[in-house]
């Protein structure tokens, strides 16, 4: 028989906060349903490659649940669902509510762009008999880690009659791919004594295009010509129209199962698609909520969100306005009170890199959602600081939900940070937090997370839009 505990032992379990593997309180049940969540997020993934993917995976998504695209001016009522686009690169999918938009929005923002290598606007060169394409990396790339990796070129090229053609090479198994090489050990001596972030220059990612030469001895650079008339066959592109192109080199890796448990996710993009996808499932299972949800999909996160699709800019606060222009209200008081999440991966602690992580203060795998009242760097700096109450807020709503959940820091203090949209919502007057998915390897061109956490962070979505 069980020995019966002492009072103090019950005081303890009441007073002592345990951080518990997720699955330790899952039922069966819950269990199969992460793994069957899973199944579809990682088909998402192999969708979604570039944000202008994603965005054409979602509204195709959105539109086959019965969204249609908003047309500011038109009446909608409670349970209407719709999209807005902005410029193929960012979304906003919303639901509207059935009560005033003055009781507030429910918002949940996550990002679709992901370090990646964009292509220069005069790519194409030959060198020696091999053709390359040049490339300026986008993001918190980590450079050392990308030769040798194969990748994938997807994007749009704009021809001189102003036609769009749609470039995808790499992604089909019969498909030919790209790579950037790396020196032979025995002759990486001298590359090998220097720091990472100085081992390769952003000017030595260039990939590998093609060797074989036309025979034709009117020809200059004769492999170059090969691989122009290879494009101009397929896509009827010309070499000045890289100009006026936009073009995106990432790992051609499909998503996998990872561990003989299968209890990971490895792909390229977690971060932020594996929160996209979440947030997005948990909008499209809203039927009628009190408040109108909107899920927004912005770019240009990983470089600090400028631009007219990032969320430094204004697409969100003329959706809002436009929402309270057909009901009468004021956007001031609307987004005063409205509750949002940022939805964005955090760090997952690494036990073979402890010198950076605060473990008591670290995101764990497989513990369920991070929710991170503060990211930033040093001293809190470029971060928002949730608020106790709104802390509170969020910790009632998941507890009531029955969503597994722990706190998280970005690394340890002074070990680096980093920053997330939040800053831009709480511009706007808005309570917002952190919340996500923890992630192996971020930013690297193939990440991991755990199935359980990928679940855990749609169910908090989920909850938080009903």
């Amino acid at each position: 028989m069980e020995k019966e505990k002492s009072a103090n032992e019950l005081l303890q379990e009441q007073l002592v906060f345990k951080n518990e593997h997720a699955a330790l309180k899952m039922t069966e049940a819950e269990l199969q349903a992460a793994q069957d969540f899973a199944e579809g997020y990682k088909k998402f993934l192999d969708a979604s490659k570039t944000e202008g993917d994603c965005v054409e995976t979602v509204i195709a998504m959105a539109k086959a649940r019965g969204y249609a695209e908003f047309v500011p001016g038109n009446a909608y009522q409670a349970g209407d669902k719709v999209f807005v686009q902005n410029r193929g690169a960012a979304l906003m999918l919303a639901t509207i509510g059935n009560g005033p938009l003055e009781d507030g929005l429910r918002v949940i923002a996550s990002h679709v762009d992901s370090p990646r290598l964009d292509l220069k606007p005069n790519p194409l060169y030959e060198d020696t008999g091999i053709v390359y394409l040049k490339t300026h990396y986008y993001g918190g790339v980590r450079k050392y880690q990308w030769p040798t990796v194969p990748l994938a070129l997807h994007g749009v090229v704009y021809k001189a009659d102003g036609s769009m053609v749609r470039v995808t090479i790499g992604e089909d198994d019969n498909d030919p791919q790209f790579m950037i090489t790396d020196l032979l050990p025995h002759l990486g001596r001298e590359q090998g004594e220097k720091k990472l972030s100085t081992a390769f220059a952003g000017e030595d990612l260039n990939l590998i295009t093609g060797t074989l030469p036309t025979n034709d001895d009117k020809l200059g650079d004769k492999a170059k010509f090969t691989v122009l008339k290879i494009l101009h066959e397929k896509y009827g592109i010309t070499e000045a129209d890289f100009h006026t192109a936009d073009l995106k080199a990432v790992p051609a890796y499909k998503a996998r199962d990872i561990g003989l448990d299968r209890s990971l996710i490895g792909s390229y993009g977690h971060d932020d698609r594996v929160c996209a996808y979440a947030s997005v499932m948990a909008e499209f299972a809203a039927a009628t909520p009190h408040h109108t949800t909107v899920t927004i999909l912005a770019d240009k996160e990983e470089v600090g969100s400028a631009g007219n699709t990032g969320l430094d800019s204004n697409f969100l606060l003329y959706f809002v306005e436009d929402l309270c222009e057909l009901k009468g209200a004021k956007p001031r008081r609307v987004l005063r009170a409205t509750k949002a999440l940022s939805a964005d991966v955090n760090a997952a602690y690494d036990p073979n890199f402890t010198s950076v992580f605060e473990k008591r203060n670290s995101s764990l795998i497989n513990h369920g959602v991070s929710v991170a009242k503060y990211v930033g760097s040093g001293g809190k700096g470029g971060t928002v600081d949730a608020s106790a109450a709104y802390m509170s807020f969020i910790r009632t709503l998941l507890d009531g939900a029955n969503v597994r959940w722990q706190v998280g820091e970005l690394g340890k203090i002074d070990a680096g940070g980093g920053g997330t949209v939040a800053k831009f919502l709480a511009f706007l007057d808005v309570d917002i937090v952190d919340i996500g998915v923890p992630v192996l390897a971020m930013h690297a061109p193939y990440e991991l997370v755990s199935k359980i956490d990928v679940y855990m962070t749609h169910r908090a979505c989920a909850a938080f839009y009903v």
